[in-house]
């Protein structure tokens, strides 16, 4: 026991000092900004002629993928998210919290596990567990600096193996005793046999305390050469928080010590590291409470977290848990968020949002060549990129960002993109991936939705409820979006009819709110419009929209079209379809997914496409569909009408009407920059 204790007690460090900041100061002399995460040399193993930076390139004068170096530190992979950049490597020089909000794929995830390679070198520990002799149920916590911890658990396992050693010797030579009294002097070899058997249970038991004397190594920090990084994105509270197992064997010498059943939890596990969750609404409230406790005290307790279990009678001492915490997720993440999490983090850290688009310059450029370099070299199995191949994916990072002279930052996607396209080389057997190969990859890499929405296309025609020519009164097509990259026609139909109470606008079809405030603004200009009275009347609107879902403000000119249509009895041009929001003194506001709506209607076979005048700036659509519509950006309702009604001398008397009521004319010109911003 004495050289047990030796090992134990040397095995024990000092305490930890209590104050982080003091902890720290030494690193941040050493730490300077180029080794938290220097700037991105896009140009490294490229050249770049300036003169040539104006082609989707950048000028990087490359013919492949190949020729580009990509960095080795993640922080140095990040593409587009500078503010963002900026913000982990101060957080982890200071040893900060961050909060990380954006949309998925935008790298949110990279830049955490980047963050534990930018901390700065600390002593990392081992955690070990013992065996309380006082208390069972309340197993001593010990920390050692990293490696040490296997030595120690060898060095009682040697000192255990000595001793069970010496113990079975003495146990056979005590037997061999026994059974020789028997035969020799007693000769009753049955009692000799039973007495024999109660000495080998009772050495047996006794070599069990022993082992059990054993310590449990919880964390070993060995072969960790950065600081550790643990990604807890949906752990249940037992793998957060630490567990004990339950043992069904409680007594009689069966049952394993407690300290043997503790398990760590994550946050345990990122000891001086980098505890990682994303989706941090799903995590229950009673887990952040205790998450919180542990971001403030710096240490946790681990005990059993199911109630029925023995492992709930177990308590350890408190374990280290000194980590910086990095939480993400959408917007919708801060709604159920536990508010003294968040107020913990912002108070004692950094919030950061993601963007979804940059400004496309040619720097981005070169950064997405080298980002299709990047993909390449981490899938491992793709043929690099030609010239002309990542010039047509940066052409489609342009398209997806919805905006003009953009580029999207979602990345995740666009590198699904880009190993689709890789594979289809690949099995080719060609040297590097070809444009060709990366339009099939788009084709191929379609989104549920897209598929979704060609099949509702081509359902649409064989049962003919699609109609894209002739006229028709109280019809209008309008343009929605399903997920983010896929547009539909959405029909919508109005009818007017006499009012059996006060009159009043009824919307069917499976409308969303946005959608139903869409209905009540487009109501506004309706009563403000019409010669009608109204109120002794009912104005029916239904969504012809296959089981759609609409959401979202972006139906109000074709809500307001069809009504109108209805209440005048003028017919509306159904060669034309028409996205936009309204407000409700009639001014056509943007709207998103412009690109993908346009696409949608040319598939349908529109001829004419009506989209606010600010969006025009925003339209990126395929050159083959270029030629298959005509898009005519509008301001004003007036202008909306103008293009879907058809029957002039009704039309016309209609607009002129509207304009006296409203104020407006058709030859205001209110371009992008008078438009109001999309709500």
């Amino acid at each position: 026991m004495s050289k047990e204790s030796d090992v134990e007690e040397g095995a024990v460090p000092a305490e930890p000092e209590s104050d982080t900041t003091d902890r720290q100061q030494p690193m941040g002399e050493t730490s300077d900004e180029e080794e938290l995460g220097s700037d991105v040399k896009v140009e490294a193993g490229a050249e770049v002629d300036p003169d040539a930076e104006d082609d989707l390139l950048g000028g990087l004068q490359v013919e492949t993928t190949d020729e580009i170096e990509v960095p080795d530190r993640l922080v140095d992979q990040v593409i587009g998210q500078d503010k963002a950049r900026d913000i982990v490597r101060k957080a982890a020089r200071q040893r900060r919290h961050v909060m990380m909000i954006g949309s998925p794929g935008t790298g949110k995830s990279m830049l955490a596990k980047a963050m534990s390679q930018l901390l700065p070198k600390e002593d990392l520990q081992d955690v070990l567990v013992y065996h309380n002799p006082d208390d069972g149920n309340e197993p001593k916590v010990r920390t050692v600096p990293a490696g040490k911890g296997d030595q120690i658990i060898d060095a009682h396992k040697e000192e255990a193996r000595k001793r069970n050693q010496m113990r079975s010797i003495l146990m056979w030579f005590i037997i061999a005793i026994i059974i020789g009294y028997s035969l020799l002097i007693v000769r009753n070899f049955l009692l000799g046999i039973l007495a024999a058997g109660i000495i080998y249970l009772a050495f047996r038991y006794s070599a069990r305390s022993s082992d059990a004397m054993i310590p449990n190594l919880l964390v070993n920090n060995a072969e960790t050469r950065t600081a550790p990084f643990e990604d807890a994105t949906g752990a249940h509270a037992g793998a957060l928080l630490g567990d004990v197992r339950h043992d069904p064997f409680q007594s009689g010498g069966m049952e394993t010590p407690s300290h043997d059943r503790v398990e760590p939890g994550a946050i345990h596990k990122a000891n001086k590291g980098v505890l990682f969750v994303d989706e941090i609404n799903t995590l229950d409230i009673r887990s952040q409470q205790k998450l919180m406790t542990a971001i403030q005290e710096g240490e946790f307790s681990i005990t059993g977290q199911s109630e029925r279990s023995s492992g709930a009678m177990v308590q350890t001492e408190p374990v280290p848990c000194d980590f910086i915490f990095i939480a993400a997720g959408n917007l919708d993440a801060m709604e159920n968020m536990h508010p003294a999490l968040r107020s913990r983090i912002k108070g004692y850290g950094y919030e950061v949002y993601f963007d979804d688009t940059i400004d496309d310059d040619p720097e981005m450029r070169r950064k997405y060549a080298r980002f299709v370099a990047q993909e390449v070299e981490k899938d491992g199995r793709l043929p690099h990129f030609d010239r002309e191949a990542v010039e047509e994916i940066i052409l489609e990072a342009k398209r997806r960002s919805g905006r003009k002279d953009h580029l999207t930052l979602k990345l995740r996607d666009l590198g699904g993109l880009v190993r689709v396209a890789g594979d289809i080389a690949r099995s080719e057997d060609k040297d590097a991936t070809e444009r060709e190969d990366v339009l099939e990859a788009k084709e191929r890499s379609r989104s549920i939705e897209q598929q979704l929405a060609d099949n509702l296309i081509d359902r649409r025609k064989d049962y003919e409820l699609r109609v894209n020519e002739g006229e028709a009164v109280g019809r209008a097509n309008g343009l929605a979006v399903m997920g983010e990259d896929s547009g539909i026609v959405m029909p919508v139909m109005a009818e007017v009819t006499p009012a059996h109470g006060p009159g009043e606008v009824i919307a069917t079809g499976q409308l969303q709110e946005m959608a139903e405030e869409s209905v009540q603004n487009v109501s506004a200009i309706i009563k403000k419009f019409s010669d009608e009275d109204l109120s002794e009347k009912d104005v029916h609107i239904q969504f012809v929209n296959d089981g759609i879902e609409v959401d979202g403000p972006s139906a109000s000119i074709t809500i307001s079209t069809a009504v109108i249509s209805a209440l005048e009895d003028v017919p509306i041009a159904q060669s034309v379809a028409m996205t936009g929001s309204l407000s409700v003194r009639g001014d056509v506001l943007p709207v998103g997914g412009v690109t993908h709506k346009i696409e949608a209607a040319a598939k349908a076979g529109f001829d004419t496409v009506i989209i606010p005048a600010a969006n025009e700036q925003d339209v990126m659509i395929e050159d083959e569909y270029e030629e298959m519509v005509d898009v005519v950006p509008v301001s004003h309702i007036s202008e909306v009408l103008d293009v879907a009604l058809a029957g002039e001398p009704e039309k016309d008397s209609l607009i002129d009407r509207l304009k006296n009521i409203t104020g407006k004319a058709l030859e205001t010109e209110v371009g992008p920059s008078g438009s109001p911003s999309p709500q």
